[in-house]
């Protein structure tokens, strides 16, 4: 079957195929009697606009982006990002905005196609992660003027408009909650250390620490895959002086450090309790059953899309705390073992 064109709308509503196009894209030029008559018709029929000759013709894109400066491997089995590309679907779906993802080496790149999206007209708008000091991204969105939204933070973003939680404080509730639990040995595994919300959380767990008069604040900087934080607990529970909880980054590392510990014998959580980040199926699927702190990530992502689509249609933007992660305590977590 032939794909419907605009030249078969306006031959059917007997107009010019430059009013279907004003019709179509909301622009001056037809009645509004004419444009209802043309978009009815278009419906039809079946017409689906062309994205790219929607582009050229100055319509917007109905898309929009987002970079990442991760493996495609780590993204395969990063719930964070898979809960949070849901919520981006859901949210988007109620616009029929379509969602375009691309992985790249450096944020650097990730600026080079926020340049070519926006002069290709391919996005409208773009979701930002992962910030960093200094952002390098930054500047060259407000350079571009490109709607943008920055999931992460507090950080400086100039105009552009971030939507964050509180890490600092779920990082001190997890750690008061072992401190009250007995523990005095407790380390922590971390995810990429030049990220900013990566820091924040150390900062946290490093000034927690020394309130509740901890000896050390032990961080091993890890970056999100099963490998890495399994070798990371391996280290730390050969120690002389091994922890006797450790809370993770990520579940996926969290899952992981379970198995290494069951590996070398050690029973969780009689002698290792464990605290994962980010509540996903993985975190009930083990067992124990992890602690974790809990948070709606699908939830968090449509929250952020519905602030990018605001920014938009040129509505006035404004910083938002999202609601915290808060510990929800599960098998995995119990008072330390004796003379420890």
């Amino acid at each position: 079957m032939k794909r419907p064109t605009i030249a078969d709308i306006a031959e059917r509503a007997g107009v010019s195929k430059g009013a279907v196009s004003y019709a179509l894209n909301g622009q001056p030029g037809v009645s509004e009697a004419t444009r209802e008559r043309i978009v009815a018709i278009a419906r039809e029929i079946g017409f689906t606009a062309n994205r790219a000759a929607r582009a050229l013709s100055g319509a917007r894109a109905e898309a929009v982006g987002l970079t990442l400066c991760r493996p495609a491997r780590i993204l395969g089995i990063e719930p964070f990002f898979m809960g949070l590309i849901s919520g981006f679907e859901a949210e988007l779906a109620t616009r029929s905005y379509a969602f375009t993802l691309q992985l790249t080496q450096s944020p650097e790149q990730e600026s080079e196609v926020h340049r070519r999206w926006w002069g290709e007209r391919r996005v409208d708008g773009v979701f930002v992660t992962d910030l960093r000091d200094n952002d390098v991204r930054i500047p060259v969105l407000q350079e571009l003027q490109l709607p943008a939204v920055v999931i992460g933070g507090p950080g400086d973003t100039g105009s552009i408009a971030q939507v964050w939680s509180d890490d600092a404080g779920a990082v001190g509730e997890a750690v008061r909650y072992l401190a009250a639990l007995g523990h005095r040995r407790i380390a922590r595994i971390s995810g990429l250390p030049d990220l900013l919300h990566t820091q924040v959380r150390t900062r946290a767990y490093d000034e927690v620490c020394a309130t509740l008069g901890f000896d050390e604040a032990v961080t091993v900087p890890a970056d999100y895959t099963g490998e890495e934080g399994g070798r990371a607990t391996r280290r730390l529970l050969m120690a002389e002086h091994r922890p006797t909880a450790v809370i993770y980054d990520n579940d996926v590392m969290a899952v992981a450090g379970l198995a290494v510990a069951q590996e070398m014998g050690l029973r969780v959580p009689a002698d290792l309790s464990i605290v994962a980040w980010d509540d996903s199926p993985l975190c009930r699927l083990v067992h124990p059953a992890l602690t974790a702190l809990s948070r709606d990530i699908a939830e968090y992502g449509a929250h952020a899309a519905r602030k990018l689509l605001a920014a938009i249609d040129g509505r006035p933007m404004i910083d938002e705390e999202a609601v915290a992660a808060r510990l929800t305590p599960r098998g995995s977590t119990a008072p330390p073992p004796p003379a420890t």
